[in-house]
């Protein structure tokens, strides 16, 4: 059957269109709901792809902002190709792509057919999921949110944390603020210093993603960060929200915490830098 790929430039109308799909697997797709969610509440340009097939939604990919790279959801390779072929068709460019990594890579294979340009991975990711909190190793200091008093350490964190990954910090300051308005900032401190930060998104389909996890360099290796996501976990648990969260896959210290905290993982992923060279295939 053939396959229909749907272009929308407005938010909600791409929204209405996919709410049920991305919906349905509320976990693996928590990223682009977040994403979509934060779009509809703060309009910021960004491009939005569906793809369908007899009239059902089996492929989303989305760009916002406009300089990030495409993040898609899992899909068959067919409609993989067919998302691609209409951004290429459209002459439209993108500087990368990423998303679970079976669909990462073909995403990327077929760019690179189409435009002829090449495609590098740069991160791997792991998608973890709390099945059932367990009790680590106990760590000195306490948990607390992190209120407007905070706010340029925080931002500084954010940004020395995205520099860390590879991923842009110019978007830091708007994150932070956005995150102190909704209280979900958290710090764990130690004698009344903050020594590692913690980002919660908003719930959606009962799933709540941790991110942004960061402990200065100073204060590492004494177990902040595992203690911060622990009890931040113990909390959303007894608020009656799933967990999850995106691990760097080249960091074997983070996956192996968070495995003892009880997550669990669900899927990998692979985010991938596309070559500015090359042009469509014609």
């Amino acid at each position: 059957m053939e396959i229909s790929v749907h272009f929308y430039e407005d938010v909600r109308l791409f929204a209405a269109a996919v709410e049920d799909f991305l919906r349905s697997r509320a976990v693996v797709h928590n990223l682009i709901l977040t994403i979509v969610d934060g779009r509809v509440a703060r309009p910021e340009p960004g491009r939005y792809w569906v793809a369908t097939r007899g009239g059902q939604v089996v492929g989303v990919a989305l760009q916002s902002p406009l300089h990030y790279p495409a993040t898609v959801v899992p899909m068959e390779r067919d409609v993989t190709a067919a998302i691609v072929d209409a951004i290429v068709d459209a002459g439209l460019y993108l500087p990368g792509v990423n998303g679970e990594a079976a669909t990462a890579a073909s995403f990327a294979g077929r760019w690179t057919e189409r435009r002829k340009s090449a495609a590098f991975p740069k991160q791997g990711l792991r998608l973890y999921e709390l099945i059932d909190v367990q009790e680590i190793a106990p760590v000195e200091g306490e948990l607390r949110r992190a209120g407007v008093g905070n706010r340029e350490f925080a931002v500084g964190w954010l940004q020395e944390f995205y520099v860390e990954t590879g991923a842009p910090a110019s978007s830091a300051v708007s994150v932070i603020d956005a995150a102190l308005s909704s209280e979900s900032v958290w710090l764990w401190q130690h004698g009344g210093t903050a020594v590692s930060m913690a980002l919660t998104s908003k719930p959606i389909q009962g799933v709540v993603r941790i991110s942004g996890v960061y402990t200065p360099r100073e204060h590492r290796r004494r177990g902040y960060a595992g203690a911060c996501v622990c009890e931040i976990s113990k909390q959303l648990v007894s608020a009656g929200h799933r967990c999850m969260l995106y691990t760097d896959l080249g960091n074997p210290t983070s996956n192996s915490v968070y495995r003892r905290i009880g997550y669990e993982a669900v899927a990998e992923g692979i985010d991938y830098r596309f070559d500015a060279e090359g042009g469509s295939d014609g």
